[in-house]
């Protein structure tokens, strides 16, 4: 039987757990929140160094923690303030590039392939316009991702690593393979038991057809009516993946037969990569760039006619 001192030291003991272990745990609260301002203070003395005014520091550091206080990691947003002074971007560029990744990072969406964007527009020296156009759309893929991966759980499947074929997803988006094809992808592979690291490599065998046949000069229309007729053709995705490259093929000979002409270049880089330099006209978010401006657009054959005047003979005036 125990004795009482026992028992009497045996609570003691409990109640010293418990008071350390609230301790604890409120001083890990207070630290997180003095992280955070003292991160703020990081962020101020990085925004002194620049020319904004004090308005646009306060709206800088204003958007800057909420994204802190939404899980966006410190360095993540130091690295951002940091090379915007560098490259001497103005305020509401930087608060625009803010504001789509906390909207992005409110919408549970992931935010890691926007801010590596981000990085990647400043390490090649591109303006930004063209860095907030890329995330914009990009922030728009995710989203549409999301969408096609819902639809497909609300038919049942049991998808595993729903973050990472979010992102899977967006980067098919962003290198036009129709929804449709990828909601198909996505079901079709979920119910052969196929991984996610098939999915993907499938994914980017469609990124790939689907810039191919961009570039051969078909429209997003004819794309996706190539991808139909392909999955309509049978249930394998293996054989899908063939029929289409075999479909293309033919679409691909027939245009040069009767058009007599040559693939346009591409328009698009391979996995959305940001362009090596600036760009002076970027195409709006979910737009397919067109002609360049400034050029007037010409009819297929269409040399001018050669004059009919002989040879030093003016052309005769105009009748009144």
């Amino acid at each position: 039987m125990i004795s009482k001192n026992k028992i009497k030291l045996i609570l003691t003991l409990s109640l010293i757990t418990l008071v350390t272990i609230f301790c604890f745990a409120f001083s890990a609260f207070s630290a997180g929140t003095a992280s955070i301002d003292e991160q703020i203070e990081q962020l101020k003395s990085i925004i002194d160094s620049s020319s904004y005014s004090a308005f646009q520091s306060r709206m800088i550091l204003n958007t800057a923690q909420d994204l802190l206080e939404s899980g966006i990691p410190f360095e993540d947003t130091k690295n951002i303030i940091e090379n915007s002074v560098k490259e001497s971007f103005d305020a509401y560029s930087v608060k625009k590039v803010f504001d789509v990744i906390l909207e992005t990072k409110q919408e549970n969406l992931p935010t890691e392939p926007l801010i590596n964007k981000v990085n990647e527009g400043f390490a090649k020296n591109v303006d930004k316009t063209t860095i907030i156009s890329v995330i914009s759309t990009k922030a728009k893929n995710l989203k549409k991702a999301n969408e096609i991966l819902d639809e497909a759980l609300q038919d049942g499947l049991e998808i595993n690593g729903e973050e990472e074929m979010v992102g899977i997803l967006a980067d098919s988006l962003e290198n036009d393979v129709p929804q449709e094809s990828l909601f198909w992808l996505l079901k079709t592979g979920t119910n052969e038991g196929k991984t996610i690291e098939e999915i993907s490599e499938i994914s980017e065998e469609l990124s790939y057809l689907s810039l191919l046949a961009y570039d051969s000069g078909l429209s997003t229309k004819e794309i996706a009516l190539l991808f139909q007729k392909a999955i309509e053709s049978s249930s394998n995705i293996e054989e899908i993946c063939g029929n289409f490259q075999t479909n293309l093929d033919v679409e691909i000979s027939t245009a040069k037969i009767e058009g007599g002409g040559t693939a346009r270049p591409s328009t698009t880089t391979s996995s959305g990569t940001l362009p090596t330099s600036s760009i002076e006209s970027p195409a709006e978010a979910g737009e397919t760039p067109t002609q360049e401006a400034g050029e007037a657009p010409t009819e297929t054959g269409g040399t001018p006619e050669p004059s009919t005047s002989p040879a030093g003979e003016a052309p005769p005036p105009p009748e009144n």
